[in-house]
């Protein structure tokens, strides 16, 4: 008896796995594992930095600055409203702004340059002359250029740009504005491409000088050239260690998200 009731209730199950198949049921898909991280800690100098790495073929870059409801982010929580923070590898603090948090500088998203290059002369770190431009294509192509090259060399409009200063490093040599040794030490963060394409952000986690984050830039990143992105102000927003800095209003964000499987 006790075969046959265990022969009934096995028949029993199949036959209703298959109405449930029938009826058009399928079994969930198997939830997908969070993405680790893309930053990592990173010491250099005796200083102590977060280093977040963009890859072609396995990361997209966008530029953000006005969430859906028309109204300029300021920062990482609205924009983690707008985003499903699953897709999100991490997000900086992208250029500099005034202080209604409008870029002061060339800003293009989504093909569209919504702020003009600004090559004026002026005061602060944005003049310190050469600055440049982050830009590229949402899958690749990224660059780090001399704003007049910028300007000269660049005639088809890029996909996201942002113009920020002071340049760090130029060809691979210190800017001649800056000093190897400064004095002046803040929060500070930068971007550069290395030759595999491979987009470098850092944010340094204590006071840093210009000088400190440059030599980082060439020695550890092994960029050729990187843009000073801000200070003081400078955040991060890492979903997968759970880190949203919000010390300040920020302006401009460069957004960087997992591709989506062909």
């Amino acid at each position: 008896m006790k075969r046959l009731a265990a022969l009934v209730l096995g028949a029993a199950l199949v036959a209703g796995a298959w109405f449930a198949l029938r009826n058009g049921d399928r079994p969930a898909a198997p939830a997908e594992p969070p993405k680790p991280s893309a930053c990592k800690p990173v010491t250099f100098d005796g200083k102590r930095f977060t280093e977040c790495i963009a890859v072609p073929g396995q990361h997209r870059i966008s530029t953000k600055i006005t969430g859906k409801n028309g109204v300029i982010y300021r920062g990482f929580a609205g924009l983690a409203e707008d985003v499903d923070a699953a897709t999100v590898a991490f997000a900086v603090n992208g250029g500099m702004y005034d202080t209604g948090s409008e870029p002061i500088g060339y800003y293009a998203e989504n093909g569209q340059r919504l702020y003009p290059l600004n090559t004026r002369d002026g005061g602060g770190n944005f003049y310190l002359k050469p600055n440049g431009v982050f830009f590229g294509e949402p899958e690749g192509g990224w660059r780090v250029m001399i704003s007049d090259d910028f300007a000269a060399k660049i005639a088809e409009r890029p996909t996201f740009g942002t113009q920020s200063g002071p340049m760090l490093l130029i060809g691979g040599k210190l800017n001649p504005q800056i000093s190897p040794s400064g004095t002046s030490l803040k929060l500070r963060n930068a971007v550069g491409v290395d030759p595999q394409g491979r987009a470098h952000f850092v944010i340094s986690d204590e006071p840093v000088s210009f000088g400190t984050l440059a030599a980082l830039m060439r020695d550890h990143a092994k960029t050729s050239d990187a843009l000073f992105l801000d200070g003081t102000v400078s955040a991060l927003w890492d979903p997968a260690s759970g880190r949203m800095d919000g010390r300040y209003p920020l302006g401009p964000l460069i957004l960087v998200t997992h591709r989506s499987p062909d």
